[in-house]
């Protein structure tokens, strides 16, 4: 499945768009992680285990909206925005959404 931020596809032929699809995944951080990131961020450097918490989100997000697209009969999503928030009581959890559009495309 092409995944991609633009609105067009070079060298190929949009035939049908098919709608919105979306994907949403909101991942808990541990207090271990948090304890850590704390002490990272007084030192300074990076979090790796925020930073692994934030990639396994965004895939499981962008996995999903590929599944709906699959099921539409897509073979691309194109015009993909993604966006990170942190959510719940004291921002304890991260979330990713990513939308795009769902369409059928061939070879010119």
């Amino acid at each position: 499945m092409l995944v991609t931020t633009t609105n067009t596809l070079d060298g190929k032929k949009i035939e049908k768009y098919y709608g919105l699809v979306s994907g949403e995944a909101i991942l808990g951080a541990n207090i271990f992680r948090d304890f850590f990131a704390n002490i990272t961020d007084i030192v300074g450097g990076r979090s790796a285990a925020y930073e692994q918490e934030l990639k396994k989100a965004k895939d499981i997000a962008i996995d999903e909206m590929i599944s709906q697209a699959q099921m539409m009969g897509a073979n691309a999503v194109i015009g993909v925005d993604l966006d990170y928030e942190t959510v719940g009581q004291n921002s304890s959890m991260l979330m990713v959404t990513v939308a795009g559009t769902a369409i059928f495309y061939s070879n010119l």
